[in-house]
């Protein structure tokens, strides 16, 4: 990584290598579900991607995950036959991505590097794609080009990352969405969040002509919409209520244009 890193790059690595243990050991169960069946699912609320169908068929193509953390999502498609790169911006994170090939068996490229400034060359992969992983993080105007770049013509981006809906409606300092703006619109690029990391969005205008400028076409924006779960109490319960509503979480689906 060079000298000249932007500072909310910095933190955001700290912050990562920080909370890396904890956050594996919370979410083990999902984790490690999807890394030993191959059956990945997205978002917070896990909506399968049997039923999306973002991927398809993925066997034979070259697909980088950019923010792997645990390299879970990286697994499994290797499972599917896909040639995984798993890239993340913190080195604990990939720690926890080494220890689950040993445990796994399926061993992949683990690269530690920024969104922002990726070391592959242009044209490298078939997909390229997060599940609330680096483009949640990082520069959306510097990440998206880097994207687009490394894509294959005809390539597929695919990620997951909060509704700006949701965003705007988070208190400052807060960590979870209410029913009033509450936060500026035109002002989500960058923000730090009450966990101490800095978060990516845009708006959704700002999102489209963004990926235009790249030759990135969108083909689908899926508002995700979890099922009503009444085992769910407490904070989980009003989030999943929330999200019945309103979307909580957004995906991108994208198509680098073929010239």
């Amino acid at each position: 990584m060079s000298d000249g890193v932007t500072s909310y790059v910095r933190t955001n690595r700290a912050r990562w290598n920080e909370i890396s243990d904890d956050y594996q050991r919370f979410n083990a169960p999902r984790i490690r579900g999807q890394a030993f069946t191959g059956d990945v699912a997205w978002g917070l609320w896990g909506l399968p991607e049997s039923e999306l169908d973002i991927f398809g068929e993925v066997a034979g193509l070259d697909v980088l995950e950019m923010g792997c953390g645990g390299s879970q999502w990286s697994t499994a498609l290797s499972r599917r036959g896909a040639n995984a790169v798993g890239l993340d911006l913190s080195e604990r994170q990939l720690a926890h991505s080494r220890e689950l090939q040993k445990e796994t068996g399926l061993a992949f490229p683990l690269v530690q590097a920024s969104a922002e400034d990726v070391p592959f060359a242009d044209r490298s992969f078939h997909i390229v794609f997060a599940d609330h992983g680096a483009f949640s993080f990082a520069d959306p105007t510097r990440a998206i080009p880097e994207a687009a770049r490394i894509l294959r013509p005809g390539g597929l981006l695919a990620f997951s990352h909060i509704s700006p809906l949701y965003e705007i409606t988070v208190a400052e300092g807060g960590d979870h969405a209410g029913r009033a703006l509450a936060r500026d619109y035109f002002g989500l690029r960058l923000f730090r969040d009450a966990d101490g990391l800095v978060s990516a969005n845009l708006p959704y205008g700002e999102w489209i002509r963004l990926f235009r400028s790249c030759g990135l076409f969108v083909e689908d924006l899926l508002e995700t919409r979890p099922k009503a779960d009444p085992s769910l109490t407490g904070r989980q319960r009003a989030d999943n209520e929330w999200a019945r509503r309103w979307p909580s979480e957004c995906i991108w689906r994208l198509r680098r244009s073929s010239c």
